[in-house]
């Protein structure tokens, strides 16, 4: 009976009756009990029919169905008013609050919207409906109809035309649209940010709440704790928030809120570009440019690097914005958005192609004038300059040469040389490691920072235990730069990389054991016919089911790394909590500390199977306790990752033995990280973590 209630088309019917019946008594209850079954029958039905339900009871067939009936019954109700006659719509929007924060907001705005954008387009008695529609729906539900039908609607202008003002009218729809789904949720598309800031901007009434969202969005991109602790996904959106908001200003607004602006950009571009995420920066340099853009019209704008802007151009950031937001804001309802987007981007890709020009105007500016008769240099060989062939001679020239030719022979030839002569090189390893860590570019020599880097790292594997003492003990001093503190992590790592592997990749060899062979003594012609005639006999009357594979038996060599681990370590980890006039690993220097978090990570790795793996486990455990709740995702991370080096390094036996409250308190942390960390690389560390301690307690 119920499955032809419904293909008879009585649902209509029934939603039709109640809104014709007067406010009555009895009626709250009844028409509660009612909403309850015709929201939740497919529910009803298959817990009866125990899953063996008919298929028009299915909730893919049954909400369009009751989707189509909404619709018929609304079509009655635009007949009555056209009519003069009453009735109430109330019931019909339960239904559908109901629906929606049941989850079907899919199913039944998929046929919903559709029609109420073909009936709404001419008609304002229709439009009337619709906003009633969705005003009538009660607060609770209020939330997911918003978001249903900011998800579903084709663009801003449709959506302006469904919700009317229901932004200025309802505290709840404009507490989910300015509040919920800008600042507390970050998981909407760029579609759904366009509607949903397209619609603020479409109207004279609405168009406060667009500059009061601006406001909010600039204060929470500007805050220093937001951009610690946000995830960058979040920052992501609330960046292209502002970007689309910025588009849909007007001069008269921008002019009303231009130092507030200029205030809101200089602060978080400084926040920004204090991140150790690269992202993160980019994001701001970004947002910044745009702003910039906004506020100054006339005057100087705020521009970054060329090389830094085609690096964001090519980032995921911007490709989502110039797909998403040019394609589908429409010019005949926004034009001078679209226009400005459009013109942003060009402007853009047009930077590679200036500074293409200014290139090639710099390379013919000696050749303008075409009376100038070129010299005949058909015949000039490049004169060779020789290198130097002892390393002392190699100092005279980096330390005070004019030569500059000289000298770049000497820092491409310094690393082979090194290698050549460990005995000379020893005699003045740390001088050598002192020049080298000071060095800085004479000429504009190709690959200098790489050269450089290859030479310190041939120094100090030649001479491990010295030059490993002066580094480390360099990377807390006074008056080096933030560069030469990571210059001295990464040749510290690439170092401990090549002492810690072996020096040859041996022989191949087959898998099978020795063949038997029978040594013939040297004699004439015939023996040798002999033992090929038994080759090929023995050959013709063997089956071979399988052979052999051959593998690269790893010559063994002892490794150089175990003497002199703890030389790379622990002066590394010793100091970090002292801060220097202008050093502060703690404070503001937070991307270094990133930095030598992961060296201590890679340091850790690289120390399995030495003597000090166990002491270098439980000191980095403790370096790590220290830290766990620092504010930057990218230390975080590198925490993290000492863990997981840890746990790979240190033998099972010794982690039970040695650090067992230790471990447990980890596992305690690791389980909170994967909880409440805002950050998802740290959860996925985290995780890992945690699995691979589980593992190791099943081995043992």
């Amino acid at each position: 009976v119920l499955e032809q209630f419904l293909q008879e088309g009585r649902m209509s019917a029934l939603l039709w009756e109640v809104c014709q019946q007067p406010a009555q008594a009895g009626s709250p209850e009844l028409q509660e009990v009612l909403l309850n079954r015709v929201v939740c029958l497919p529910d009803h039905v298959s817990n009866k029919l125990e899953g063996k339900n008919p298929p028009v009871f299915f909730p893919q067939n049954y909400f369009p169905l009751l989707g189509g009936a909404i619709i018929q019954v609304l079509q009655k109700i635009s007949d009555s008013l056209r009519g003069g006659l009453d009735c109430s719509i109330s019931f019909v929007s339960h239904v559908l609050g109901k629906v929606c924060v049941h989850g079907r907001q899919k199913e039944i705005l998929g046929v919903l919207v559709p029609r109420l954008m073909d009936l709404t387009k001419s008609d304002c008695i229709w439009q009337r409906i619709c906003w009633r529609l969705i005003e009538c729906v009660p607060d609770r539900w209020m939330e997911a109809v918003v978001l249903g039908f900011v998800q579903r609607a084709p663009g801003a202008d449709v959506l302006s035309r469904l919700l009317g003002n229901l932004v200025v009218k309802n505290k709840k729809a404009q507490f989910v649209v300015t509040q919920k789904m800008l600042l507390l949720q970050y998981g909407h598309t760029t579609a759904v940010l366009q509607n949903l800031l397209g619609y603020l901007a479409l109207d004279s009434l609405r168009r406060a709440l667009l500059i009061k969202v601006l406001q909010e969005l600039l204060e929470m991109w500007s805050s220093s704790s937001a951009v610690k602790h946000s995830p960058p996904e979040q920052q992501q959106y609330i960046s292209k928030a502002i970007l689309i908001c910025l588009f849909h200003l007007k001069e008269t607004e921008i002019e009303s809120c231009r130092q507030e602006l200029l205030t809101s950009m200089m602060e978080g571009v400084k926040c920004h570009l204090d991140s150790s995420l690269p992202q993160i920066r980019r994001l701001g340099m970004i947002v910044a440019e745009s702003i910039s853009a906004k506020i100054n019209t006339d005057g100087p704008v705020l521009k970054f690097q060329v090389k830094v802007i085609m690096e964001f151009m090519s980032g995921e950031f911007i490709r989502l914005m110039r797909l998403n937001y040019i394609n589908s804001l429409k010019p005949c309802v926004i034009p001078h958005v679209t226009l400005l987007f459009i013109k942003c981007f060009k402007d853009c890709n047009n930077i590679q192609a200036r500074s293409d020009q200014v290139l090639l105007l710099d390379r013919g500016k000696d050749c303008i004038d075409d009376d100038l008769i070129p010299y005949d240099m058909s015949e000039d060989k490049e004169v060779k300059i020789k290198a130097p062939v002892y390393i002392r001679d190699c100092i005279e020239v980096l330390t005070g040469s004019e030569d500059m030719d000289k000298w770049e022979a000497t820092i491409k030839a310094l690393e082979s040389l090194v290698r050549k002569n460990p005995e000379a090189t020893r005699e003045v390893s740390v001088e050598l490691a002192k020049i080298l860590l000071h060095l800085e570019e004479k000429t504009c020599i190709e690959g200098f920072v790489e050269l450089r880097q290859r030479a310190q790292v041939a120094v100090l594997t030649t001479d491990p235990i010295p030059v490993a003492k002066y580094l480390t003990s360099q990377f807390y001093s006074l008056n080096y730069s933030l560069r030469q503190r990571m210059d001295i992590l990464d040749v510290l790592v690439l170092a401990a990389q090549e002492l810690s592997y072996p020096k040859s990749h041996g022989k191949t060899k087959h898998s099978g054991g020795p063949k038997p062979c029978i040594q013939l003594l040297p004699g004439s012609d015939s023996s040798k016919d002999w033992r090929r005639i038994v080759d090929e006999r023995i050959k013709s009357k063997t089956r071979r089911f399988a052979t052999g594979q051959s593998q690269v038996e790893l010559a063994s060599s002892p490794n150089e790394f175990n003497s002199v681990a703890g030389h790379f370590f622990f002066p590394l980890i010793q100091h970090f909590d002292r801060p220097l006039t202008t050093f502060d690993l703690l404070g503001e220097d937070h991307f270094v500390l990133g930095r030598l978090v992961h060296t201590l990570a890679v340091l850790m790795y690289l120390a399995v199977n030495t003597m000090a793996v166990a002491a270098m486990g439980k000191a980095l455990l403790e370096f790590v306790w220290a830290l766990r709740f620092h504010t930057d995702s990218y230390v975080r991370q590198g925490l993290l990752s000492c863990i997981s080096s840890l746990l790979i390094s240190v033998p099972a036996e010794r982690l039970l033995e040695d650090m067992t409250e230790e471990l447990l308190e980890t596992q305690s942390w690791l389980g909170d990280v994967v909880e409440k960390d805002p950050d998802g690389d740290c959860r996925r560390l985290a995780l890992q973590n945690l699995l691979f301690m589980e593992n190791l307690k099943k081995k043992l």
